[in-house]
């Protein structure tokens, strides 16, 4: 027995290591066959630490800014090869989306002032890969309500995807602490407090509301507001730094990569370092252990209301984790969860995956619960129709109200990146406003042709960009701020 026992062991060693070369080959493979690394995949701007940022104030964070973005002026826009300057390269300042080139560069922090002092102050955290510009119209909603809006450009973000290759989480965490500071500064004490964070950044507001759990000194908001927040991605994150390996070899620099794409969108980073998957997945960790530990504790029932909106379908997050791993834990505390249904008047017919049907019931626990929910679906079978059902916490009834809105008939469902967006919006809308230009506009592509002639992968392109029921969502985000 104990030599067919060592028998199966080396066999399985065997394996092994064939399975481990096999991995190594084809990673190896990939590198080889990838496009070149450029200017903007080498050049590191300089970014405070966290430490820095726990010991400046919000001028001395812009001050910091506006030297990472002259070192990439300096060292990437007037180094280009004549090769490099192409219509499509965000970084040729003959571009269409060189984002030079705008009224206003949302690349960079900014804040939007009400008319008259304020009543009240958000602060609005951006996603990984992302810029403040996703912010731009949730922020619009708060200073309209007479809220001064503090909207960040979060470390290594917005002006090379080299940046997201060395930065770490605790630098996200140390300027969303800097933000905060900086909205209690503006809004004065004693006046509400609001966090809004979208994918990346709503795991980073989630963990702030939680540290100030913990430390008395940091701002506590008011409301959380989450737009498709990462509390969980898929265990691929995990294991991506096993990707970059090789990268510890110079002859395999390209390792450190999990995606090299030429940069043509002026607002986001399509090129992605291995270092910018760990990062995320390093958040969503830290921040389940914490939601665990306030749970054990009982200092959970201290988190401030959610308000979330997620669509049933998210290649990037987990619907799951949402509820399973964050709401399931939450006192009746007034939170609520909106979550886009798929549009199941979709004529795909076939093409759908079979477990999409039943995805939101696989997801969503039966009532009562302690939160409320809200589904936004088709109004009936065939529909482009919606509505929106809601069942209150610790209530089993369902209501339900019609909506001015649709579902577009060529659109199966919401996307991660959609929810943000109106459908007027200039870079990412299906009708997008006139009035603005942005080089591109990704909302109105639908390409069809002959694979290989375009410089992105088709998926990048279907993938849904706009969110035809934001108007719904900034009704749900203006019933928390506060009336005049």
């Amino acid at each position: 027995m104990r030599r067919l026992v060592l028998k199966t062991l080396r066999r399985l060693a065997v394996v092994a290591v064939v399975a481990a070369v096999a991995t190594l080959g084809l990673r190896l493979w990939q590198i080889e066959s990838g496009a070149p690394l450029e200017l903007w995949h080498k050049v590191l701007p300089p970014e405070l630490s966290a430490a820095e940022i726990d010991h400046t104030d919000w001028q001395g964070y812009l001050a910091a800014e506006e030297r990472a973005f002259a070192t990439v002026e300096a060292e990437v826009v007037q180094k280009l090869t004549p090769d490099e300057r192409a219509p499509f390269n965000r970084y040729d300042p003959a571009s269409p989306v060189h984002p030079g080139r705008f009224a206003q560069d949302f690349n960079r922090s900014f804040v939007l002032e009400p008319d008259g002092p304020p009543r009240g102050a958000v602060v609005l955290l951006h996603g990984l890969t992302d810029a403040p510009y996703s912010m731009r119209h949730v922020g619009a909603l708060y200073r309209d309500h007479g809220f001064v809006a503090i909207v960040p450009r979060l470390p290594a973000h917005g002006t090379v995807p080299a940046a997201l290759a060395a930065v770490d989480w605790p630098d996200w965490m140390a300027a969303t602490r800097l933000a905060l500071r900086e909205a209690r500064r503006r809004a004065g004490p004693g006046a509400p407090i609001h966090l809004v964070g979208f994918s990346n950044g709503g795991a980073l507001a989630l963990k702030h509301a939680l540290d100030a759990l913990d430390d008395p000194a940091l701002v506590r908001p008011d409301r959380l507001v989450l737009i498709s927040p990462m509390v969980g991605i898929t265990e691929f994150a995990r294991f991506a730094g096993i990707a970059g390996w090789p990268a510890w070899l110079p002859r395999f620099a390209k390792a450190a990569w999990l995606g090299v794409v030429p940069e043509f969108n002026p607002f986001k980073f399509n090129s992605f370092p291995v270092n910018g998957a760990t990062q995320s997945w390093r958040v969503t960790q830290a921040l389940q252990e914490q939601i665990r530990r306030h749970t054990r504790g009982g200092t959970i029932a201290g988190l401030p209301p959610a308000l979330t909106f997620q669509s049933v379908l998210d290649f990037t997050v987990s619907t799951r984790a949402i509820i399973d791993a964050l709401y399931a834990r939450l006192p009746a505390n007034g939170s609520a969860l909106v979550l886009f249904d798929l549009n199941r008047a979709a004529k795909l017919g076939p093409l759908l995956r079979p477990r999409l049907d039943t995805q939101l019931a696989r997801v969503l626990p039966p009532p009562p619960r302690a939160f409320s929910v809200t589904v936004i679906a088709n109004a009936a079978p065939g529909q482009a129709a919606a509505v929106a059902r809601t069942t209150q916490a610790g209530s089993a009834e369902t209501s339900e109200q019609l909506l001015p809105h649709s579902f577009q008939p060529e659109v199966f469902s919401l996307s991660h990146v959609a929810l943000p967006f109106p459908e007027t919006d200039g870079l990412y809308g299906s009708n997008p406003d006139p009035a603005e230009d942005f080089g591109i506009q990704f909302g109105t592509i639908a390409a069809r042709g002959e694979r290989g002639a375009l410089i992105v992968a088709l998926d990048a392109l279907l993938r849904q960009s706009s969110n035809p029921f934001f108007p719904y969502m900034l009704e749900r985000i203006a019933e928390l701020i506060p009336p005049r």
